[in-house]
Parts: structure tokens; C-alpha cells; sequence
């Protein structure tokens, strides 16, 4: 009989990374001779899964997200109390599992960072209650075998604030498609001109890289204003992804002289081609347990210049880019854009960077991932 495995992740159809580390780590466990039951609200396509994964949906029927966040647990546990599993893997806000990857990072962590800034604000959030709830119960459940964090600053975060024994936290560092990143890596230098060209972007600059939805926590307010302050003025920062209010930070930027030095492109698939055209990714972000654009931007051969505040930061070494040590320090901030402003991208270079990455190739990581999790069944 083959090992029967429940993964839980609310969110399936959006395409962050997150949804797309429960795809991978179901296919993985397909892949050993596992039965995947895969429970979620919004089903994915069916013709993307192994013929060994069975999608399960849940339909919310609440409206608020917070009802939405208790329903789905609510669901989950009314689900597995009718059916019988061997390992209960989440990647969400549940709180009956065996395994559970903290993907999301620490709620608790990331509400002081957002009482710094507002205070009270985030506390009235009757989601933020609901998460903190629920997390609490989650880490510190006597079920739980095996916690997994994506950066040693989210182990200590749950340290810090939860009584979990330290032997069941696991850090395994997201993975890149390493490999699959190969044929535009290789060609980054011919595409650069063409793809600047198509864009209205001067190639002969230096050209900062900005990704993240929510551009107020990935801390795009802290670098607009550091740029404003740099002596050298030949760059250009290309702003990718989703804000509610995009309008505030185009004005913001206009404000501080940056019209013609910050591009808005808004959501983008191809953000490969922003990689070929840029010499160094820049992520301020006031809180992130691993942003996945900090290993693709090294995979792609960018310099990196990252807050403490990302966990990512922790696979930084000197010759692949660089730590901000205090996002409210602007004389920091822009030492570290300073560095990188010294580093644009050469073949060289880009190549010394992607090679410091090979071994976080996806298919290593996951590999530890589902290996820790079948011995601890």
C-alpha cells in the first residue's frame, strides 16, 4: 500500500511562490509512490498534476478573509477526521497537521515590524487575531513532527515567540531553477540592448531591479528616497509588480526628482528579461522569511543588495551582493546601493554569482525537503 499524504494549501490558482512549492512538493511526493491528497479552496488545472495527486476542493462560503482563514482550517480538520492519512503536510494557516512549512514566516514577527510603523493599526485586524491564533496553535501542537522554515531568521522568530523544541525546526533555504535558468542567463548580454530598446530603457545605464507585490512592506518608499540621494546619477530603477495603490509611489517618486529614473511596469511575466537587463536586484523589504526573487536574481548572475529584514539575506556572501543593516538609516541604505553601484554586471561577474547558487538548485532542495519529511512519518 502506498504511503497516504495530505498537503493543505488554501491558495492554489495565483502563481506565487508559494502555490508553486505546493505543486512541486506534491509531484515530489507522487514521484516516491506516494497517494497525494491535495486540499485546497481553488483547485488547480488538472492536466498539471501527476496521475498520483487528487485535488480536494473546499469551497468558502464565507466572504470576510479572516472567516475565510478559520473556515478553511474548520474544513480541513472536518476533512481528515473522515479519512485516514500518514503524513499531513500544510503550507497554510491550519493548525491539525504532522509537517508544516512556515513559508509565510512568523505572523507575530512580522506584526511587530508593522507596529513600529502604525501602531495599533494592525492589532484592530480581526485576521491579524485569527493568524496569530492559529499559528500558536499550529507551532506548538503536540501532532507536529517536523517544522520547516526557509531562513534560520524565521527558526529564531519561532524561538522567540512560541515554546517549540528547537529539534523539529528544519531550514531548507528556497530553491531556484538553477538549471532551467541556463539558456537566458547565457544570452543576457545580447538580449540587454533589444529588450532596453523595447522598453524605452538606456542600456549605457546602471540599472537597479525592484520585484514585489505590496510595494509598502517590500519597502519601496526607503530606496525611492535613497535614490533621490545618490551623487551618481546614470541608473534607473524598473519597479515589477502589484501595488492597491501604484499612484502613491509614482507621485512619491515625481516628488523626489525620480521621473526620469524609475519605471512602474506594473505585474510581469517575463520578469527573466528585467534579470538580463539588470546589474543588481534591490529588496527593502520591512519583512520577508525567504523572497524568492533573491535566489532567482543570483541564479540570473544580479548583485543583490537586501534588508536584514529578508531571510534571504542569509545566502549572501561578500561577492554576491550586500546587507542593509537599518532600512531607517538612509546614510545605510545608500552605502549598500553605493557597493552595488560598484558592481554592474559583466560576464565575469554574473557568472561567479550564478555559480554561487548552483547547489540551491530546486530540485536539491526539494529533494531535503521531502526526504526529512518521509524518515519523520
Amino acid at each position: 500500500m502506498p504511503i497516504k499524504i495530505s498537503l493543505l494549501t488554501r491558495h492554489f490558482k495565483s502563481k506565487g511562490g508559494l502555490e508553486k512549492y505546493a505543486l512541486r512538493i506534491a509531484q515530489g511526493f507522487a514521484e516516491r509512490g506516494a497517494h497525494v491528497d491535495l486540499i485546497t479552496s481553488s483547485p488547480p488545472n488538472k492536466s498539471a498534476l501527476h496521475p498520483a495527486i487528487h485535488f480536494h476542493t473546499l469551497p468558502l462560503n464565507k466572504w470576510l478573509n479572516f472567516r475565510k482563514v478559520k473556515e478553511f482550517d474548520r474544513l480541513c480538520k472536518e476533512w481528515h477526521a473522515k479519512r485516514n492519512a500518514d503524513l499531513i503536510f500544510a503550507m497554510d494557516r491550519t493548525r491539525f497537521q504532522t509537517h508544516l512549512r512556515a513559508g509565510n514566516g512568523v505572523h507575530a514577527a512580522y506584526m511587530k515590524t508593522r507596529e513600529k510603523r502604525y501602531p495599533f493599526k494592525a492589532a484592530l485586524n480581526p485576521l491579524n487575531r485569527t493568524i496569530l491564533k492559529i499559528e500558536k496553535e499550529a507551532f506548538e501542537s503536540r501532532e507536529l513532527k517536523v517544522l520547516f522554515t526557509n531562513s534560520s531568521m524565521v527558526k529564531r522568530e519561532i524561538l522567540e515567540y512560541y515554546q517549540v523544541d528547537p529539534d523539529k525546526i528544519e531550514v531548507v533555504h528556497n530553491g531556484v531553477e538553477w538549471k532551467e535558468m541556463q539558456r537566458e542567463f547565457d544570452c543576457w548580454k545580447e538580449k540587454k540592448e533589444s529588450s532596453c530598446d523595447l522598453l524605452g530603457l538606456d542600456s549605457s545605464h546602471y540599472h537597479f531591479l525592484f520585484i514585489g507585490n505590496g510595494y509598502e512592506r517590500k519597502g519601496l518608499s526607503p530606496l525611492l528616497k535613497t535614490l533621490s540621494i545618490l551623487p551618481f546619477r546614470e541608473f534607473h530603477l524598473s519597479v515589477l509588480g502589484r501595488d492597491r495603490k501604484p499612484n502613491r509611489f509614482i507621485q512619491e517618486a515625481a516628488k523626489l526628482g525620480l521621473s526620469n529614473h524609475v519605471s512602474f511596469f506594473g505585474p510581469r511575466s517575463d520578469t527573466r528579461t528585467f534579470y538580463q537587463i539588470a546589474d543588481s536586484l534591490v529588496i527593502p523589504s520591512f519583512y520577508d522569511p525567504f523572497a524568492n526573487v533573491t535566489v532567482e536574481a543570483l541564479a540570473m548572475g544580479l548583485f543583490v543588495v537586501s534588508s536584514k529584514s529578508n531571510g534571504g539575506h542569509e545566502i549572501l556572501s561578500e561577492e554576491l551582493g550586500t546587507v542593509i543593516p537599518d532600512l531607517n538609516d538612509i546614510e545605510s541604505f545608500r552605502e549598500a546601493l553605493s557597493i552595488a553601484l560598484l558592481r554592474p554586471k559583466t560576464a565575469t561577474r554574473s557568472q561567479t554569482i550564478r555559480n554561487g547558487v548552483r547547489d540551491l538548485d530546486f530540485s536539491i532542495q526539494l529533494n531535503a525537503l521531502i526526504e526529512k519529511s518521509l524518515d519523520s512519518r
